[in-house]
């Protein structure tokens, strides 16, 4: 169990790695690119502004009731705002896309392996990985950074507006502490998460989709597993970056 285990962790490093390595290559498949895009976006815009809205609601009431019992309600904004920026978009953002595009991805390359077209396309001399892999690879890593935009914005205005709305909260000191605790960096870490974070959806999804097991059967596990695995790693993944942020970028006034 434990071979196989690394056997399989090693491949899909393998995969990552080629997948890298195809993308400065040409030619490039911009038309499959767009298309995926298109599809990633259609499937994930209306659900992650639905769900950031609750997101950054439960977290402004949660860190209002917490500054409340501490007697520092002025810093409500700008802990909730950083919470939201840093942890809850990319999350997000990572889970709706491996959920919602990543299960597509898995499918659709699991369904053409087990009709044998992949294999074909090695006949041919026509790269799988280059052909239909990268393309996909690419609009999940683009959709997640542009998504993670609008999680951000939507779920700090919902957050704005419960702390106003239900917690009594002053519109000036909301603002301020925001402006007083965060910095620049903590936008790059959020974008650089959702950057990652969609690599990783897109990999692990093309990597079951590539290798199902058991016919139709298979490419249904394979979907569930591609879900399951993803989001692990990036839980995993986030809890590195986090820990690594917190060192090497001060606190701003620190």
């Amino acid at each position: 169990m434990i071979t196989g285990a690394l056997r399989q962790t090693g491949r899909l490093f393998a995969l990552a790695a080629e997948v890298t390595r195809a993308i400065f290559r040409r030619p490039f498949q911009f038309r499959e690119f767009v298309e995926q895009f298109w599809f990633i976006a259609g499937v994930t815009i209306l659900p992650a502004a639905l769900v950031s809205i609750p997101f950054g609601a439960v977290i402004a009431l949660q860190v209002g009731s917490l500054t409340q019992q501490l007697g520092a309600q002025s810093f409500t904004g700008g802990a909730s705002v950083l919470a939201v920026i840093q942890q809850a978009s990319p999350l997000i953002v990572a889970l709706l896309i491996a959920g919602a595009g990543g299960s597509a991805i898995c499918a659709d390359l699991g369904s053409r392996k087990i009709r044998e077209e992949l294999d074909a396309m090695e006949v041919m001399g026509v790269s799988p990985v280059q052909r239909l892999v990268v393309p996909r690879v690419l609009a999940t890593m683009s959709v997640a950074v542009l998504l993670n935009g609008m999680v951000s914005v939507v779920g700090t205005l919902g957050g704005y507006f419960f702390n106003i709305i239900l917690q009594g909260g002053t519109p000036g000191a909301y603002l301020s502490s925001f402006s007083a605790l965060a910095q620049l960096p903590d936008l790059y870490i959020s974008e650089l998460k959702a950057l990652i974070f969609g690599f990783i959806a897109g990999i692990v999804a093309a990597y079951r989709g590539l290798n199902p097991r058991g016919g139709p059967k298979g490419v249904g596990d394979a979907v569930n597993q591609s879900v399951v695995i993803t989001f692990m790693l990036l839980f995993f993944v986030n809890m590195v970056m986090t820990g690594l942020y917190l060192q090497i970028v001060p606190p701003k006034g620190g």
